[in-house]
């Protein structure tokens, strides 16, 4: 029982993985943030692409 203390303990007091959590957190919102700015926009932008190439006269 002593070294399941002493484990628990010793852990409560290392933080050097903290930090990486913190960063691998952050870039899970932010990749969260950009699949769904992506899905929401992707039919916006293609339309915009769509009128943009249809605006512009074909090379011969």
């Amino acid at each position: 029982m002593n070294a399941i203390t002493t484990l628990i303990a010793r852990i409560a007091r290392e933080d050097e993985g903290q930090d990486m959590v913190e960063y691998a957190l952050v870039l899970g919102v932010i990749a969260i943030a950009g699949i769904t700015a992506i899905i929401a926009l992707g039919p916006k932008v293609a339309d915009l692409w769509s009128d943009a190439d249809a605006g512009v006269p074909a090379a011969d």
